[in-house]
């Protein structure tokens, strides 16, 4: 994984906006109706094509392909892991900390919601019925050629990449067990299901990204005891850690957020609590969010968090739930106070969460405005290198 040796880079964390006509052909698709493979195909490799050339015109130095073939970030997972079928039973309902603020402002969270359903398919949740092996490697090796087509269609035309990444989703259980008798054995079947997926992208010379949004809010559950909060919690890194064993941890990358609640935010955990958890995880880099205002002032938690040798810590200075873009001075004045923290080759420059976590016709942000915020992130770094490095 490339640090900052000589200037503060930038990416952000995956998914972007998919292309209108993309949307429409996985619309049929995820809903069980007739469409043609091979147009959906070809509609994702040249969408991938388009977006690492978007991002490499705005300034982004570390790109990924946008997450243009899945239909969100977990949500993935039902076409490629086998001994799941589809849940249809109601269970479960909204994360606890989304609960807990929903029961807040149901108002809000009424219109919100019904935005947030302008999806190509509803989020389908699975249930574990039998023995869990990985079942994606065709799917995944189309992404994984799709987004070295993209990467080397850009570099023929002079682009300068300093990295790849590929986001992939954590381990953690993602629906219910219907199958194992034992929790324990669950998650570890889980877990080396998913190890095929994160081999695959490191082995194509990529760094893996986790995406682990619900990390976070495990500590923050108000339903709970502390103590049984923070037994899952490690419960879930442990689980982690176990599917990336033996994999080099430069080239691992850790995103989590706060369970892409783009609502008030009141029940949001601090940082200062969560952050010794993901510490623990085998990762070099630590996406979390930053610009998001109920956490733009926990950069001082690293006055008193040391961060370990040779992590790295990849703030978010692009707000996902807003459509400003923002300015490229105040985006400067963050990275150098992280920088003067824990060390200027130390911070990559980053995003709170995705633009498009789910394959949606409404994002929360207008595609049409990622891409002037990518262009301020990347000025943001400039100005901030040119003070590091004077």
């Amino acid at each position: 994984m490339k640090q900052s040796t000589d200037r503060i880079l930038t990416t952000h964390v995956g998914s972007l906006g998919r292309p209108h006509e993309l949307l429409d052909t996985l619309k049929e698709k995820e809903n069980g109706r007739p469409y043609d493979a091979a147009l959906l195909a070809q509609q994702i490799a040249d969408a991938v094509v388009e977006r690492v050339q978007q991002q490499v015109d705005c300034g982004i130095d570390i790109v990924t392909d946008g997450e243009m073939s899945k239909t969100s970030f977990i949500d993935y997972v039902k076409d490629r892991l086998a001994g799941f079928d589809i849940d249809d039973e109601k269970v479960g309902g909204m994360a606890p900390t989304w609960q807990a603020e929903y029961d807040m402002f149901p108002e809000y969270y009424d219109i919100y919601l019904k935005k947030y359903s302008a999806t190509v398919a509803p989020l389908k949740r699975i249930k574990c019925t039998g023995p869990i092996t990985y079942a994606g490697q065709a799917a995944l090796q189309t992404d994984i050629d799709n987004l070295k087509a993209a990467v080397a269609a850009a570099e023929a035309k002079g682009a300068v990449i300093s990295d790849v990444f590929m986001p992939a989703t954590t381990p953690g259980g993602y629906g219910r067990n219907e199958f194992y008798s034992d929790r324990d054995d669950y998650l570890e079947a889980v877990a080396n299901a998913m190890r095929e997926e994160y081999l695959a992208i490191v082995d194509a010379g990529f760094i893996l990204q986790i995406d682990d949004p619900g990390l976070i809010d495990i500590p923050g559950d108000p339903a709970r005891t502390v103590e049984d909060r923070e037994r899952e919690a490690n419960e879930t890194i442990d689980t982690l850690n176990h599917a990336l064993r033996d994999i080099p941890v430069d080239k691992i990358r850790h995103h989590t957020c706060y369970g892409l609640n783009h609502g008030p935010r009141l029940t949001d955990v601090d940082l200062s609590y969560v952050a010794p958890f993901f510490l623990r995880i085998n990762a070099q880099a630590h996406s979390f969010e930053v610009a998001n205002p109920r956490h733009q002032h926990e950069w001082r938690i690293w006055e008193d968090i040391k961060l370990p040798e040779g992590k790295i810590l990849i703030p978010g200075l692009l707000g996902h739930a807003n459509n400003y873009v923002e300015h490229p001075q105040l985006i400067a004045e963050y990275i150098e106070r992280y920088a003067n923290l824990v060390g200027r080759e130390n911070v990559i420059a980053g995003a709170d969460c995705g633009f498009s976590s789910r394959a949606s016709y409404a994002p929360e942000v207008h595609p049409t405005v990622v891409w002037p915020k990518f262009e301020a992130l990347a000025e943001g770094a400039k100005i901030a290198s040119g003070h590091l490095w004077s």
